[in-house]
């Protein structure tokens, strides 16, 4: 299977604490527990040519992971695009924390997808509310983050084809982190922690789940679906 991570790669340059938490950038965390005998996974970044993304690349990307924050609108409409029509023809898409503010993500849900948001140090607890999910198969009844930002409710999404994680925060605040989508042959998973504050990505259920999650993602083997005006399949009898 050939995974793709796309990372902004903003605040790694810009922030020196974050830096120190992510000295390969998040994409070089996240490839560090990702990629097995059985994955290969390369990344890409905004600031490469064409943001590191390619129609060949693509057309060989089965699963692309995605995460943004601060230059969301820089993104080439071109570019999203892309994704946008491999995710239909069956690419599978995961979008990781700030990610639901970016371009492909509104694109798919077709909503603001903006919610309620907060930086005080607080634990999070994210709820397993499907348990028989491939998703969190392996994690317990729930995932405990000591400190992470808060995003809370009302999230502007469109209803999941499946809730499979629910987070309580420290504040009081709840929100839906784990929600599954299928958009034309794709599938769609957008999971909520990671801000680039905090270690997120070091922990084991967190990686657990982005693991899960690839293989869940990953394209079904069939072929495409065909569209537009279409011979019939049996003689068609005049009518008198």
């Amino acid at each position: 299977m050939n995974v793709l991570i796309w990372n902004e790669h903003r605040h790694e340059q810009q922030n020196e604490e974050v830096a120190k938490i992510y000295p390969d950038g998040i994409h070089g965390a996240i490839k560090e527990f990702l990629e097995t005998d059985d994955i290969h996974v390369e990344t890409a970044t905004l600031d490469e040519p064409n943001h590191g993304i390619t129609e060949e690349r693509l057309a060989k990307t089965d699963v692309m992971l995605w995460w943004g924050h601060l230059a969301h609108h820089e993104v080439a409409d071109e570019v999203v695009e892309q994704v946008h029509q491999r995710v239909m023809e069956g690419m599978g898409l995961i979008v990781l924390h700030s990610g639901h503010f970016s371009k492909i993500f509104k694109k798919l849900m077709g909503t603001g997808c903006d919610l309620k948001w907060r930086e005080a140090d607080e634990t999070e607890r994210m709820w397993v509310v499907n348990p028989s999910h491939p998703i969190v198969e392996g994690i317990g009844e729930f995932i405990e983050i000591e400190k992470e930002e808060m995003y809370g409710e009302h999230f502007d999404i469109p209803a999941p084809d499946e809730l499979v994680l629910l987070s309580w925060f420290e504040g009081g605040e709840v929100f839906r982190s784990g929600c599954t989508y299928r958009r034309g042959h794709g599938k769609v998973f957008y999971f909520r922690p990671g801000h680039e504050a905090y270690p997120t990505y070091y922990h084991k259920d967190v990686q657990r789940v982005i693991q899960n999650a690839v293989r869940w993602a990953k394209p079904t083997d069939r072929t495409f679906s065909s569209y537009g005006n279409a011979k019939a399949l049996e003689n068609i009898k005049p009518k008198s």
